[in-house]
């Protein structure tokens, strides 16, 4: 997926990230796994303990496969008192809600309260009109695969310098509504005619999460803690609405804000979600994400036809490479080695994380640095299954 900048978060990235900086590195921790489950994991400590190296305050991993369970980690989860990062630490999962939230339209058409091909407009009548925009061209499936065109409101000059640049320390407490968040984008003209091309857009799940909850009558946090969280017995994931704390144990999460490598880090772990609300404001640890991951892809939360469409993908165009394609809020990418994985990359303040398994959901991979400004998680994911 294309590389985006500090300053434009709530991602789905899993490639690298380019920017470097100089940050506290302590000793990776050891996997409390048995010496040959971490020796069939080497290349993926070795990965963390690259991206501690590289400025990442901690990293974090967890892969689940035939042989059982692995925890690895690599540096601190807080840089005040040095405490190691744990692996029931919880994070921001940033984008990885997309597929959560896609998980449940898709569950809502297998129910009939949905088709995927109705229009945007049939669901939320007059939302999206204005500049161009027109909610009546516009499907839920276009909004799912970011094939809308609705212009991505995270990108919004005005917007990043409130939330993720200067402003952020007077803006973190800040509740924002989706109404408000689809308002900013639709200012915008859309980048393209509906179904023409594709472009990330953080607004397409900002508008996924309302159709949910006027399909539902009730919230989309409602209907994923409902459908997903509790059936899987996900403890650690949490959807919080305007809460900025962050539930316990978790460690802190940092920033530098501004492009820039040589600027400061900051610790900006307490941050209201609400700004990125179903499109990345959901919280989780590695045993969950691999979880609902491995659970996602054996077809124990959709029927054959609804994962059949979940998995049905488009070209990402110049914003990712050819190895990459985009689902229904589910990425593939086929690595070095021929391996495919499916899952989500996902970045917010201070947080990068990717979750990926495989078509079998047998091996699942879940991973997390504290920092959001360098370290590459696609050579974690190429470790783990290419090494």
């Amino acid at each position: 997926m294309a590389v985006r900048t500090v300053r434009i978060a709530l991602t789905g990235t899993l490639a690298a990230v380019a920017l470097t900086s100089t940050a506290l590195v302590a000793p990776s921790v050891a996997s409390t796994a048995p010496d040959r489950t971490a020796a069939a994991h080497r290349a993926t400590q070795e990965a963390l303990d690259a991206a501690v190296e590289e400025g990442v305050p901690g990293a974090l991993a967890r892969a689940d496969d035939r042989a059982g369970t692995w925890n690895g980690a690599a540096g601190v989860a807080d840089r005040a008192t040095g405490r190691p990062r744990l692996p029931q630490d919880r994070f921001r999962v940033g984008s990885i809600t997309k597929t959560f939230v896609a998980t449940v339209l898709l569950q809502l058409e297998a129910e009939g309260k949905v088709d995927l091909d109705d229009t945007v407009d049939s669901v939320l009548p007059g939302v999206v009109r204005g500049n161009g925009n027109d909610g009546r061209r516009i499907t839920l499936r276009q909004l799912l695969n970011h094939t809308s065109g609705v212009f991505n409101y995270t990108e919004d000059e005005e917007l990043q310098e409130k939330i993720f640049g200067d402003g952020f320390f007077e803006h973190r407490y800040d509740t924002w509504k989706p109404r408000e968040l689809v308002g900013i984008a639709l200012a915008h003209q859309p980048n393209f005619a509906p179904g023409t091309s594709w472009s990330y857009s953080n607004t397409n799940f900002i508008l996924a999460g309302m159709a949910v909850e006027k399909l539902t009558g009730r919230p989309y946090a409602t209907e994923i803690e409902r459908r997903i969280l509790r059936p899987l017995g996900l403890r650690a994931t949490t959807v919080p609405s305007t809460d900025a704390r962050m539930p316990q144990p978790s460690g802190r999460a940092y920033s530098i804000l501004i492009p820039d490598p040589a600027a400061p880090i900051h610790d900006v772990t307490e941050l209201n979600p609400s700004v990125a609300g179903a499109a990345g404001g959901m919280i989780s640890n590695p045993a969950d994400l691999n979880r609902f991951y491995s659970a996602l892809l054996k077809g124990k939360l959709l029927p054959k036809q609804q994962l059949k469409e979940m998995k049905t993908t488009v070209s990402m165009g110049d914003e990712a490479p050819p190895t990459y394609r985009y689902g229904l809020g589910l990425q593939v990418q086929e690595l070095s080695c021929g391996e495919t994985v499916w899952g989500h990359g996902g970045g917010i303040h201070g947080s990068s994380s990717g979750a990926v398994t495989t078509a079998d959901g047998r091996h699942s991979l879940s991973l997390n640095f504290n920092a959001d400004w360098t370290g590459d998680a696609g050579a974690v994911v190429e470790a783990e299954f290419c090494a």
